[in-house]
């Protein structure tokens, strides 16, 4: 684990690297589902017959409302859990960047402000009673 600064500077830049390698991502999750349909004569209703399925959907959020893809070959469902593989990748890379980044500003000392001309020519007056004579 990096500990001085110029190590979590290196672990940023590799961190951002590994980003930018990054191929095609998208969230959600691939899951397959299997039933019975609504067909009263269809195979799926007689006794010892199996059930549809299964079928591979890709499901994912937009606006809070959950989005359902149908995934109908085995190609499609190779890309989209690679895609899905790949988002979950960028979450990790994404929370290591951060964790790194507040390291260094923990690490990263505070430089003092430069003061302005004016402040240097301006004096502080004394706190001081003078001695009356």
């Amino acid at each position: 684990m990096p500990h001085s600064l110029a190590e979590l500077e290196q672990r940023r830049e590799a961190i951002a690297q590994q980003i930018a390698q990054l191929g095609d991502l998208r969230p959600g999750s691939v899951t397959s589902t299997s039933g019975r349909c609504g067909k009263p004569d269809c195979h799926c209703h007689q006794p010892g017959q199996p059930a549809h399925g299964p079928n591979f959907r890709l499901t994912y959020k937009v606006k809070g409302k959950s989005i359902s893809e149908s995934l109908p070959t085995p190609a499609a469902i190779g890309k989209a859990e690679t895609e899905v593989s790949e988002f979950r990748r960028f979450q990790q890379l994404s929370r290591e960047f951060v964790q790194t980044n507040t390291q260094i500003c923990r690490s990263r000392p505070v430089e003092p402000e430069p003061q302005t001309e004016q402040e240097k020519k301006r004096r502080k007056r004394s706190t001081r009673k003078s001695r009356a004579k």
